[in-house]
């Protein structure tokens, strides 16, 4: 009772301030419901109206995804359609890991009761597995048996993120015969991911495993390549497709129809036989490469799916450097092969006349030296002329006119030849060799002392005779010696010949115009092929070969030096290392009047020149007196309603399309 009065009689004050702090209490809690109820509509308006198709489409692509389909990579054949590089299904094992539902060892274990996975299979497995994304599929096994394939297939409920998958694989029928060229493709690494990216080309290769790396897969990947196209499908909950809502399909890449003939290169193969070396013929009229061979060659079809250890070992340690394309990166002296372009820098130039003469001894000497310079013939040849000069190979003679022409006007007059410069072939990396001169020297021996950069008389001579730093390929010699052959008419040399789209039924012909023209007088190509000419004549160095020929033919010898001989030592290659032998070289073309094939062969360490000769002579006649150069071809591929647009393309165009693959060749001077 005392408690009740005690609150029943509260002074006024106190009970008006009890009462106002509860309506501030009341109001507040009030408030705060108004703030968070005002918070829940916005955020319901922001979600239901603002985001209401920003959500609606994510929660569509829980459902609808895009699968890309990769593009089937376009064809390589040759002149008559004969199929060097071709696409072949298959079925592939692969695992996506992320999706196993067991552990990875358990799960291979169980698959190999139904699949026959070898060591070699899971050494790949696990390469390729370190470079994917955690979502993508690992191939487990390629290329599955239909037995193998049937029997998983049944049984593949039992094995979440195992899949079989239908793939399409490369395959290169004729192997080492047309490795060098046709190259190869590989699987797409780290580093041709980036380069695709810097390209702004990584949309084309969603779906894509694979990339051309060597040859023409390479330099043409772009034409071979193709576009993706895509799957829109429906899945469920657990990731599998329900049903295909929409289909894009994949455009095809071209055909890279060649000028080069099967045939042409099995010869020249042939010929060359099991000797290391290059053979390279062109036709002079368009540039057109007509074969192409490198010896010891490999295998392309070990790279496609990545090379095991033991075979890139094999290829590596070879000293014979099987991987290395002698005809496009091999560099040589080119020897007494480099006289005939000596003898039309000489004439162009001013240098000698075509009825100077000039004594021809068994030794000579720069004035004011002792150092003798020998020919290949201890007694010399007399006094000839510039004619005999290149028929006998004298060696004397062209140390003299060297001597006289200094080393400015060598390198200004064979400069329009090719030497020193890439040839601009459609083949990547290819190496520059190097046309001395006195710039060039002061260049390579920039850190040297001043009296090794300088450029001497004695340099001069043995550049003369294709000696000293002169270094060329076993193209850039083919090239100079088409451009001979054609009077100065300077045609790129390439390997395709045509493009065939058959998404749009088109073909394109390259029918290249010269590129430049040589602007000699005509009369001092004719007095040089003419002197070319006899060497396969009685007295020429290259006689043995002529006898018989069906038409007129003009070559030149060359014996290069790979080591230097003592003064007064003679050549002895018994006692050398086989690797310290000579090179025998050989260039021609005929026929001589209306040449149609030009022709560069060096046998490595292969000694005398004329070695050389047989094997550019029998190519020949198998070209001209059995190929019949106007036999019809065949269609490259079923595109018989396609329309055939004719262009002249020339081929500084052609290679402009490829200024990114060009720019990685390489200048290998030394």
């Amino acid at each position: 009772m005392k408690t009740q009065r005690h609150y029943r009689y509260l002074p006024a004050p106190q009970r008006n301030e009890d009462k106002h702090r509860f309506v501030l209490r009341l109001m507040v809690a009030f408030a705060l419901v108004l703030v968070m109820f005002a918070v829940l509509t916005g955020q319901l308006y922001r979600l239901q109206v603002v985001k209401y198709r920003q959500y609606v489409d994510k929660a569509r692509a829980n459902r609808i995804s895009l699968l890309p389909t990769p593009p089937i990579r376009g064809e390589i054949v040759d002149a008559r359609g004969v199929v060097l590089a071709r696409n072949y299904p298959a079925f592939s094992l692969e695992i996506v890991p992320n999706r196993l539902d067991a552990p990875l060892d358990e799960t291979i274990a169980a698959l190999q009761q139904y699949v026959d996975i070898t060591p070699g299979d899971l050494r790949r497995f696990e390469k390729f597995r370190a470079d994917y994304r955690g979502y993508d599929n690992i191939p487990l096994k390629l290329k599955l048996t239909a037995d193998e394939a049937g029997r998983l297939s049944s049984e593949l409920y039992r094995f979440p993120g195992v899949e079989i998958n239908a793939r399409t694989f490369r395959e290169y029928p004729h192997g080492e015969l047309t490795a060098h060229f046709v190259g190869y493709i590989g699987r797409i690494s780290q580093a041709d991911m980036e380069r695709i990216d810097r390209d702004n080309r990584g949309a084309l290769y969603r779906g894509t495993t694979h990339i051309g790396k060597l040859g023409l897969e390479s330099f043409y990947e772009a034409q071979l390549h193709g576009a993706p196209g895509f799957q829109e499908v429906e899945k469920d909950a657990q990731g599998n497709i329900v049903q295909v809502l929409r289909t894009i399909p994949p455009k095809t890449g071209q055909t890279l129809k060649l000028s080069l003939d099967l045939r042409m290169q099995r010869e020249a193969d042939r010929l060359l036989g099991k000797r290391r070396g290059a053979v390279v013929a062109i036709n002079p009229q368009n540039g057109g490469v007509l074969a192409l061979v490198s010896k010891p060659s490999f295998d392309p079809n070990l790279f496609i799916d990545g090379i095991d250890t033991e075979n890139w070992n094999r290829l590596n340690t070879d000293w014979q450097r099987p991987l290395i394309n002698r005809a496009t990166q091999g560099l040589y002296p080119p020897g007494s092969t480099f006289k005939p372009f000596m003898a039309m820098a000489a004439l162009e130039s001013g240098s000698i006349g075509t009825g100077s003469i000039l004594p021809a001894p068994g030794a000579w000497s720069i004035p004011g030296s002792s150092h003798q310079f020998r020919d290949s013939v201890r007694s010399g040849h007399g006094a000839i002329n510039l004619s005999k000069a290149i028929q006998v190979s004298s060696d004397t003679f062209f140390y003299q006119l060297g001597y006289r022409m200094g080393i400015d006007n060598v390198a200004t007059y064979l400069e329009p030849f090719g030497f020193g410069a890439q040839t601009g072939i459609d083949l990547p990396n290819e190496y520059i060799g190097v046309l001395p001169s006195r710039e060039w020297k002061e260049k390579r021996f920039a850190k040297s002392t001043p009296n090794v950069r300088q450029w001497l008389p004695a340099d001069t001579v043995s550049v003369s005779i294709g000696q000293g730093y002169n270094i060329y390929t076993p193209l850039q010699m083919a090239f100079a010696t088409a451009i001979l052959a054609a009077d100065g008419q300077v045609y790129r040399p390439h390997l395709v010949s045509e493009l065939i789209d058959h998404e749009n039924r088109q073909s394109i012909i390259i029918e290249p115009k010269p590129s430049r023209t040589v602007p000699y007088k005509p009369a001092y190509f004719s007095y040089v092929k003419q002197a070319m000419g006899k060497v396969l004549q009685p007295g020429g160095t290259a006689w043995r070969i002529g006898a018989g020929l069906k038409y007129p033919m003009a070559g030149k010898t060359g014996t290069a030096q790979v080591v230097r001989i003592k003064q007064g030592a003679s050549y002895n290659a018994a006692a050398l290392a086989e690797q310290h032998r000579d090179h025998a070289w050989f260039i021609a073309f005929a026929p001589t009047d209306k040449p149609q094939i030009a022709v560069a062969v060096i046998i490595e360490n292969g000694g005398w020149g004329a070695n050389a000769a047989p094997i550019a002579r029998e190519l020949a006649d198998f070209y001209l007196l059995q190929l019949n150069t106007a036999v019809e071809t065949v269609p490259a591929a079923p595109v018989a309603a396609a329309v055939r647009t004719a262009m002249t393309v020339k081929p500084t165009r052609v290679q402009a399309a490829f200024a990114a693959v060009a720019a990685s060749s390489k200048d290998n001077a030394p």
